[in-house]
């Protein structure tokens, strides 16, 4: 999973870092190397999907009704 961007004539390095950033963010290369930082329990994995879950279900239903 390497992440790559190639610099574009004249631009700064800090927009290349943005652009990088952006990218990964994008993947969710940071997010998955976090939730892997450790052994996570059958029963955290399901209380956390079933969190997920819910929330979204509650955004769908408020968007819905707008």
């Amino acid at each position: 999973m390497s992440v790559e961007i190639k610099i574009r004539k004249g631009e700064t390095v800090d927009k290349a870092l943005r652009r990088l950033k952006k990218k990964i963010d994008r993947e969710g290369i940071i997010k998955d190397a976090r939730a892997k930082r450790g052994f996570e329990k059958p029963a955290e994995r399901r209380r956390r999907k079933k969190k997920v879950k819910n929330f979204s279900a509650y955004l769908r239903k408020k968007w819905d009704n707008v």
